[in-house]
């Protein structure tokens, strides 16, 4: 598989006709915050905040300043999610080969290597190459002073929790107690963290094509191992021991073994999902606002969300779930006036470039002519060798002026570097400044018009859609995720050149001719050219693109990098919708008792859909068997009879549940349904069933694949789907909770699965030998095993707010709870309360409330790290 070389199809006339500037000019006039009073820093630099916790361990934060507030958020955040933040900060700053050697999947019951993967070598020497740690240390004296308080006050109170352990005071979780990789940290580990989270949509998806990039044809990208870690570059020519060769012989195979399976990258690899409303008073009972938070992340590791409650007297009151690792703003909650909640934008948020190389020199590339030089510069990373000791390895990574540089072998992932070009990544949220500052402003925020700023005074929102509402009855979504922000002629040369779009296609996202500066980038793009709509009923997204926000007002002719236009909507968008339009009872408009319900109501869009047809088919089969291969044939009257007796939902007692999502699974939109899909009418097409005995055979494919793994196919899903926690050390618990809930295969709304993509921590996570498809031998793609369905990705945040005349009316639930460390009261106490009653619990918000549930209170006091 390779690609055209992009810059031998575009005209030069077209570049002249299509002339145009980088539009990075914010014409919004930027309006001073309502109240300047609101303290940064500590003064005297003498830290105090008040901690409460009511139930279900949530933490009520107040505190006179940012930096004060940032140091007990730190503390608690340690004393809840230890492991997954001290796991964090060796990765971004290329450690994790220092501490647990070159292989990234481990058995920690007999500390050796499941796979020889190599993998934490490759993300070592890739992010020192994306120069995350030296961006931060740049960077950081030139933060906000908001920024610089929360975080130099994160740090503090962090480090703070690990002197109380050491002390005796806190007793961290078992896993990570005492280990040397938990060590203190300074303000540039926080930074270099967060810098690598900005690169999740983007960057770290290549961390491999990062690693393999050289100008050679041969083995050029292996790394050197050039002495013991004690001693000094000036030894590389020492002899190297016998357990060193060893070593490095074994980890060179590997990696080579390793780069003949390269493949493209994916841009969502995570498959990170969420469904968000925001109802206008069109659509609500008492004509205010409401808002929807649904997001669907892994249950474990540093994508985790955390509930939290944070308040400075008189200027900041926000209740709400943010990813662990953020040093004090909320990410996805509410305050007295407005709400809003995030989803994971189609919006590409960096380019790949196709570089035209000067010929004969693979170290010269052409921009407009002109010849630049591609720069090599020597890297170094620590790596645990067992008996050979902590070695040093080197490798090249080599740069344009721009970006990193990347490659693949063309055969596999199309990015070869030969004599006539090559490529390069540049990432629009590269050593993005503004996440703290953007989500503080929208925390601080008061009306519309302070929240809409937000967006036009920062561009932090890395990856997200946003929707809004207000106790006025407004309702807003924008995509103003760090979109590369080319010029409109550019933007114009991606709608309409056909090689573009087709190396698109191909790839799964932009490349661009890097010959030319038309389609350079400086920035992202501007506020005023972001997606973005009011409505007074509602606002939606289920990680379609922003043309289905809402289907009476489609937003069209935007920028391509930000999604598709016009495209078929999945099944779980046209679930939302149908939720939206069908969900508020008989006078359509909802209450919260109805939109908890909706959210928790684990509906299967694809059985409302084709399930009559389905079972009159099976009736007209009767107990012939469907014939699916040679020898192979299933009667399937009994899987017939279960699903006559579902009950329309995905919850622990829905008999025939499991079978249903084995069909979903074997269900193709594109072959099985014969109404096609029609733009005009996207929340509904394509539908109707084919009559040509193929979901006949689906079907008997599910029964077949559920019994060979054990289970009947009448059998509840709650028997078959189930959350089990790992110990410690990795391994199962023994105690499964059956789990309710849908899937996006199936349609759902509210949805789980299988998948542990998300967590790329080293915390151990047990898990079971996957069941294999009757006909292929291949794992199921339902992720089904010989006990179910283990569920470690979904609905995680949930969130349901809504204003009433005399304030803030908030429910939800943190389905996999508070905290990952298990010697803490909270460690499952909302799992268990989602498992056996499947409902949302009160907020508490008001004070009055908090007061009369404190648990636990703590009252904490230090110094300024500054």
């Amino acid at each position: 598989m390779t690609f055209n070389k992009l810059f031998i199809a575009m005209g030069l006339g077209s570049m002249i006709l299509l002339t145009g500037c980088n539009d990075s000019d914010n014409d919004a006039v930027t309006t001073p915050p309502s109240d300047t009073s609101l303290q940064a820093f500590a003064p005297d630099g003498k830290l105090s905040v008040n901690i409460r916790r009511t139930s279900y361990g949530v933490p009520h934060i107040k505190a006179d300043n940012l930096e004060s507030l940032g140091f007990g958020n730190g503390y608690v955040q340690a004393q809840d999610n230890l492991c997954i933040l001290a796991d964090g900060f060796i990765k971004a700053n290329s450690e994790r080969s220092l501490y647990f050697g070159p292989h990234a999947s481990l058995d920690f019951t007999t500390g050796m290597p499941k796979s020889e993967d190599n993998g934490n070598l490759i993300s070592d020497f890739a992010y020192k190459a994306l120069k995350i740690r030296a961006l931060a240390e740049a960077k950081w004296p030139s933060f906000s002073d908001n920024s610089r308080a929360l975080i130099s006050g994160f740090v503090a109170g962090y480090n703070q929790y690990l002197s109380d352990v050491e002390a005796g005071k806190e007793q961290a979780e078992p896993f990570c107690a005492g280990q040397p990789w938990v060590k203190p940290i300074v303000p540039e580990d926080v930074v270099t963290y967060l810098f690598s989270i900005a690169l999740l949509p983007g960057a770290a998806n290549f961390l491999d094509l990062i690693f393999y990039a050289n100008p050679g044809d041969g083995t050029e990208y292996l790394p050197r191992i050039v002495g013991p870690a004690a001693v000094t570059a000036s030894a590389k020519s020492a002899p190297a021991s016998a357990a060193t060769k060893a070593f490095a012989d074994d980890v060179n195979q590997r990696l080579i073994a390793r780069a003949a399976r390269i493949q493209t990258p994916d841009t969502n690899p995570r498959d990170l999902g969420s469904n968000g409303w925001g109802l206008g008073k069109d659509k609500t009972e008492n004509g205010r606002g409401m808002v929807l938070g649904n997001p669907h992340f892994p249950h474990t590791g540093n994508l985790r969300f955390w509930q939290s409650h944070a308040t400075i007297p008189g200027h900041l009151d926000v209740m709400g779930g943010s990813l662990v690792g953020m040093p004090g703003p909320i990410n996805i909650g509410f305050n007295e006036n407005l709400a809003w909640t995030h989803t994971f934008s189609t919006a590409e948020h960096f380019i790949v470039y196709q570089l035209e190389l000067k010929s004969g020199d693979r170290m010269q590339y052409l921009v407009d002519g002109e010849a630049k030089d591609v720069h090599e510069e020597t890297v170094q990373v620590l790596v645990n060798a067992g008996p050979a000791g902590i070695l040093v390895a080197e490798k090249e990574v080599y740069y344009t002026d721009d970006a990193v540089m990347i490659e693949a072998p063309a055969n596999l992932a199309p990015f070869g570097w030969d004599d006539g070009q090559a490529f390069m990544l540049k990432d629009a949220n590269m050593a993005n400044m503004d996440p703290l500052d953007h989500w503080l402003a929208m925390n601080l925020a008061t009306n519309k018009d302070e929240f809409q700023q937000a967006f036009k005074d920062h561009d932090g929102v890395i990856f997200n859609n946003t929707m809004y509402a207000d106790k006025e009855g407004n309702a807003f979504y924008i995509d103003d995720s760090t979109v590369p922000g080319l010029s409109d002629a550019a933007v114009m040369l991606l709608r309409t050149e056909q090689a573009i779009r087709d190396a698109r296609a191909q790839a799964g996202f932009t490349i661009l001719p890097g010959n030319t500066s038309l389609f350079a980038f400086d920035g992202p793009m501007p506020y005023n050219r972001a997606p973005k709509l009011e409505r007074s009923d509602f606002v939606q997204n289920s990680n379609n693109s922003f043309w289905s926000t809402n289907l009476a007002s489609p937003l069209e002719f935007f920028s391509p990098m930000y999604g598709p236009e016009r495209g078929r909507l999945t099944l779980r968008t046209r679930m939302g919708l149908k939720l939206m339009a069908e969900a508020g009872g008989s006078d359509g408009k909802f209450n919260l008792d109805e939109l908890e319900a909706a959210v928790l109501g684990n509906h299967s869009y694809l059985a409302e859909m084709v399930l009559p047809e389905l079972l009159a088919q099976c009736d007209a089969q009767g107990s012939t068997p469907v014939m699916l291969a040679e020898g192979v044939s299933k009667d399937i009257s009994a899987a017939c009879d279960a699903l006559t007796r579902w009950n329309g939902k995905q919850d622990n007692d829905s008999i025939g549940g499991a079978l249903l999502r084995e069909f979903a699974h074997n269900f193709s939109e594109d072959t099985m349904l014969t109404v096609p899909f029609d733009f005009t009418a996207a929340a509904s097409t394509p539908n109707t069933l084919a009559t040509d005995g193929s979901a006949l055979r689906a079907l008997a494919l599910a029964a077949l694949n559920l019994e060979n793994a054990g289970f009947a196919v009448d059998a509840p899903l709650g028997n078959v789907q189930f959350v089990e926690r790992s110990l410690p050390n990795g391994l199962p618990s023994g105690q499964r909770l059956p789990w309710p809930g849908s899937h996006n295969a199936e349609g759902g709304f509210n949805v789980f699965s299988t998948s542990t993509s998300g967590d790329d921590t080293l915390i151990p996570q047990h898990s079971y030998a996957p069941s294999l498809d009757v006909l292929s031998g291949k794992p199921l793609r339902s992720g089904l095993t010989d006990k179910g369905y283990q569920i470690r990705y979904g609905s995680s945040w949930m969130m349901a707010v809504n204003f009433t005349d005399t304030g803030v009316d908030a429910r939800g639930i943190l389905t996999y709870s508070e905290t990952s460390n298990i010697l803490r009261p909270e460690f499952a106490d909302q799992t268990l309360l989602y498992s056996t009653q499947k409902r949302f619990r009160p907020f508490l918000f008001a004070e009055a409330d908090i007061a009369a549930d404190v648990k636990e209170t703590l009252e904490l006091s230090g110094d300024s790290i500054r």
